[in-house]
């Protein structure tokens, strides 16, 4: 039988290798007698293009869960069967998205696994329809990913609705607290699928709580420069500004906005893609007091502060792209084991049943209804003192929130 190939779990490695593994698998040498088959399954995310940093960090989550379930025994009920992964580049791309799909359906995938990007995420889980083959979105908020009723798709996470409604909630009890200091925001969004359903709906919630919408903003993917964009804010002078958007633009929006000292109440972003321990830790005093409500690790969860560990003492950082990813392979893996089949009919049963704990999340009870999991829901986190800390929901709660924020000099 042919040996199988080991491969470390750091991101560098597991990203670099990428093109060999995908002819391969993530294994151990087999060790005399046969051996289960393995369960195939494609995992598609942008490792390169303008969100490769975002693609990477999935990447790790994947090779760290595929990891900690081969080490395990693999899929017991299917005679330690182990997950072989098919790692595909979207390239940030719907295109070739669907053309890993389709690629992938030919190597006899059992499943996909992706795609961070919502537009990718819907095209690709199309694709995926056409051979009945479940898909799992680990990263990806827009809500039409599961309001299409395509039977093979499912959500863990929450999407844009719940994080918009967690958000507006959150940022209603602060501002109330604050004694109504918010009256107005800007909404700042990139203008694909993502950023522009997120924006409409804050717009539309915002002023459930006593807070204008003065302008809604959009920008391309990339942008390099958002001077004018700063300007106009400056001019439009809200309290709030609120952004949704993708890591290197709303870094760079946040940045402009410090250097330029507009004096905001606070800028509160849902699925800000750029609030995470990189932007905090390389720039503390840009992100300092800055709100997001997104997906995030539940802080009082052994398995999570230990999962976190690893991930830095390994050189890397805990985003929420590594933690969903991983989330999503042991939910695989879980309905595998109770499917005891890679048949496709058989783990699409056990997927639409699943009552899996996500043990790593702030989550409810798992229940799906049209491919969404109805038990899940975001965090409300602030960066204080170069470090990221959960304000809400309370019982999850890591530090009191700061707001307004102190005013520059």
């Amino acid at each position: 039988m042919k040996k199988q190939i080991g491969v470390s779990v750091s991101r560098r490695g597991f990203v670099a290798g990428s093109a060999a593994v995908a002819a391969g698998s993530l294994g151990f040498p087999t060790i005399g007698g046969a051996q289960p088959a393995p369960v195939k399954v494609g995992f598609i995310h942008p490792v390169t293009g303008f969100v490769a940093y975002n693609g990477q960090q999935a990447r790790l989550g994947v090779a760290m869960a595929v990891d900690d379930v081969n080490k395990a025994g693999g899929i017991k009920s299917m005679g330690g069967a182990k997950i072989e992964p098919l790692l595909g580049d979207s390239q940030s791309k719907v295109e070739v998205g669907v053309a890993e799909v389709e690629k992938m359906n030919e190597q006899g995938v059992a499943a996909y696994i992706g795609c961070y990007q919502s537009p990718v995420g819907i095209a690709a889980s199309q694709a995926a329809a056409k051979y009945n083959t479940p898909f799992l979105i680990d990263v990806g908020a827009s809500d039409l990913i599961v309001n299409r009723g395509l039977k093979n798709v499912f959500r863990l996470k929450p999407g844009f609705g719940v994080c918009v409604d967690q958000g507006i909630a959150a940022l209603g009890a602060l501002n109330t607290a604050a004694g109504g200091v918010a009256k107005s925001a800007v909404i700042v969004h990139e203008s694909g699928e993502f950023g522009t359903g997120t924006a409409k709906l804050l717009g539309g919630k915002l002023p459930s709580i006593g807070i204008q919408v003065k302008e809604l903003i959009a920008h391309d993917n990339p942008t390099r420069n958002f001077d004018n964009i700063a300007l106009r804010i400056r001019s439009l002078a809200p309290e709030i500004v609120m952004m949704s958007n993708y890591q290197n633009e709303y870094v760079l929006l946040a940045r402009t906005l410090f250097q330029q000292k507009v004096n905001l109440a606070g800028m509160f972003s849902v699925l800000g893609g750029g609030f995470n321990y990189k932007f905090i830790k390389e720039m503390p005093d840009v992100s300092q007091f800055m709100m997001d409500t997104n997906h995030w690790f539940n802080p009082k969860s052994a398995k999570a502060q230990a999962l976190k560990k690893r991930v830095e003492d390994g050189g890397n950082l805990f985003t929420f792209e590594v933690y969903l990813a991983y989330t999503n392979v042991a939910f695989l893996a879980d309905s595998l084991e109770r499917a005891g089949s890679a048949d496709k009919e058989k783990l699409l049963a056990a997927l639409a049943s699943s009552t899996f704990k996500a043990e790593l999340m702030p989550y409810g009870p798992t229940q799906f209804v049209n491919g969404q999991n109805q038990g899940a829901r975001a965090a409300v986190m602030q960066s204080l003192k170069g470090d990221i800390e959960v304000i809400a929901p309370e019982e999850f709660a890591s530090a009191k929130a700061v707001f307004p924020k102190p005013k520059f000099s």
